[in-house]
């Protein structure tokens, strides 16, 4: 047991020693940043912006009024209510 003691206390030291270690270079560590060199750029100038296209224009009508767009077909939607009346009303007939 005593060399079991004395081995964990001397194994147990290393992290100590290092935490130590640490905390004084961190001390001794000055808080200036060392000044990076400075790098010149060059300035390329800004690339033209590419022609825009036209805009599609829908056709004209006959006197350069926009063309009369036909409207979408009125259809009313069959619903489930619907059909079931439908239904309904078919087998009502016979």
């Amino acid at each position: 047991m005593t060399w079991g003691f004395i081995w964990l206390m001397f194994i147990l030291k290393i992290p100590i020693i290092g935490l130590f270690s640490i905390v004084w270079w961190a001390i001794k560590a000055s808080d200036e940043e060392p000044r990076p060199e400075e790098v010149v750029r060059p300035v390329r100038p800004p690339r033209p912006h590419p022609p825009r296209r036209p805009k599609r224009r829908r056709p004209r009508g006959p006197h350069g009024d926009q063309a009369a767009v036909p409207s979408p077909p009125r259809v009313r939607p069959v619903t489930a209510i619907a059909r079931n009346r439908a239904a309904r009303e078919h087998r009502s007939d016979r």
